[in-house]
């Protein structure tokens, strides 16, 4: 075990697990983070995610404090692929997923135009086993992936489809906080999405978005999309074959290829999930833990798990990447 200071915080980086720090709040994590805010910056700056433990939040309200003591501002969720409670003014509920299923490393929000720099989760009900949030390095990640298919997306981007129904993943309105159609295309042209309003009144969408950033503090490349999570491939076989079935390829809730178009097939997906488990760290989640996540450079998962929990999510600190650009928008 080693021991980092960060602005005098004393940071632990143990084998496989993220960095990690141990505090003691006094009953009021709030005001800890509020007056160490500084640090836990420098901490997230350094190490990419910092979890922070000890601070012992126990209600939505006490997370909220916390959120904004160290990021300021929330931000409000637009273009989720699957609805989430709104607990409270920029707090949510963890992204619905299966359980038993793992929801593969990405980076949050990578196919919007305005990004989260910044990702909070505080953990109030712990899972009896798995449910841990994990990370893994963008830089490293994309040090590690096959070169051609490096230089091929850079070149391209990714290319992210998405059908919105009443019926699976998010509705237009929880999408897009509306279901008016002259404010959901007036929101689709300025963000460089193509668009196609169905005769049942569906919508169709097609968003073309950098898969390597540069970081824009540090300038470091980083892969960074959800290029494997929002893919057919990903999803569980049976729960594929039957919205295929329903659906068609061209309507799945979600799918992503190539920049050009081109399809991503199994064995690109396969590469992917394989590079990001070889560079993925985890920690188990204990009630009241804060995990920090420096959203450009740092993916994060969540795996599997037994039991009731509860992980509430915040969004702060959006910034504009060079090469997310509105040019590709138009529909009607």
């Amino acid at each position: 075990m080693t021991s980092f200071s960060s602005s005098l915080l004393d940071v632990e980086r143990r084998p496989a697990s993220p960095a990690i720090l141990q505090v003691a709040a006094s009953g009021d994590g709030p005001g800890w983070v509020a007056e160490h805010r500084d640090g836990l910056r420098t901490a997230v700056a350094e190490h990419g995610a910092v979890l922070v433990r000890g601070l012992g939040l126990r209600d939505a309200g006490q997370v909220r404090a916390a959120f904004q003591r160290v990021a300021g501002g929330l931000m409000a969720e637009r273009e989720a692929f699957a609805p989430r409670q709104r607990h409270t003014e920029g707090v949510y509920s963890s992204t619905p997923w299966p359980a038993n299923q793992p929801m593969c490393m990405h980076h949050e929000l990578s196919y919007a135009l305005d990004v989260p720099g910044l990702m909070l989760f505080a953990c109030l009900t712990a899972p009896v086993a798995g449910g841990a949030t994990a990370v893994a390095d963008g830089p490293t990640v994309l040090e590690a992936l096959p070169p051609g298919l490096v230089t091929r997306t850079e070149r391209e981007g990714w290319l992210l489809t998405r059908s919105y129904t009443d019926e699976i993943g998010a509705s237009v309105a929880e999408a897009f906080g509306t279901d008016d159609r002259a404010a959901v295309s007036a929101y689709c042209r300025a963000n460089g999405i193509a668009f196609e309003w169905q005769p049942d009144g569906g919508l169709r969408t097609r968003q073309r978005r950098p898969a390597v950033v540069r970081h824009p503090r540090s300038g470091r490349r980083s892969w960074f999309n959800q290029i494997a999570f929002l893919n057919q491939w990903t999803l569980d076989p049976d729960v594929r074959e039957y919205l295929v079935e329903v659906y068609g390829e061209d309507g799945l809730p979600f799918n992503t290829y190539f920049g050009n178009g081109d399809p991503i097939g199994e064995d690109v997906v396969a590469v992917l999930n394989d590079v990001y488990e070889a560079h993925t760290v985890r920690e188990p989640w204990q009630p009241g833990d804060l995990l920090l996540i420096d959203n450009i450079r740092t993916a994060h998962s969540r795996e599997p798990y037994a039991g009731p929990r509860e992980v509430l999510v915040g969004m702060a600190d959006p910034v504009r990447l060079a090469g997310a650009t509105a040019s590709d928008g138009g529909g009607r």
